[in-house]
């Protein structure tokens, strides 16, 4: 099995099919994408390839060590990842295939008009296990 990180943009990557921003959308589409995608982690989990996921705020603060004392926090300049990454999920697959596979499948969530919003996941393998040296 490998893990993969799956993360939904708000802007940045290719436009969505159906490209209504959420805030515009109704309660009830609001409603029926939540669903859809709580019953798809649910699916996944029921088959042990979903591990874990989360919608994430678009406030952030960047935070350092600078020595002693209290470390310095800034609200910027980011990355644009504030603007960007509306929430991610981790999932444990048995290959890059079925990764996209599943990807493809949360693209589909319904939107604006109940119709699937298509949008583009950024698909990311989560780094192996550097080699063992042994003498």
């Amino acid at each position: 099995m490998a893990k993969y990180l799956l993360l939904k943009h708000y802007r940045g990557g290719p436009a969505p099919v159906n490209e209504v921003p959420m805030e515009q959308w109704t309660p009830q589409e609001v409603s029926a994408h939540m669903r859809f995608m709580r019953d798809w982690a649910a699916r996944l989990e029921g088959t042990g390839e979903f591990v874990d996921g989360q919608a994430l705020s678009p406030e952030g603060t960047f935070v350092r060590h600078d020595g002693a004392g209290r470390p310095p926090v800034t609200d910027g300049p980011f990355a644009e990842t504030k603007d960007l990454i509306a929430g991610w999920m981790v999932i444990d697959v048995e290959t890059y295939e079925r990764a996209l596979e599943v990807a493809g499948e949360l693209s589909a969530a319904p939107g604006a008009g109940g119709r699937p919003i298509q949008e583009w996941l950024e698909v990311r393998p989560f780094l192996a296990d550097p080699p063992t040296v042994t003498e």
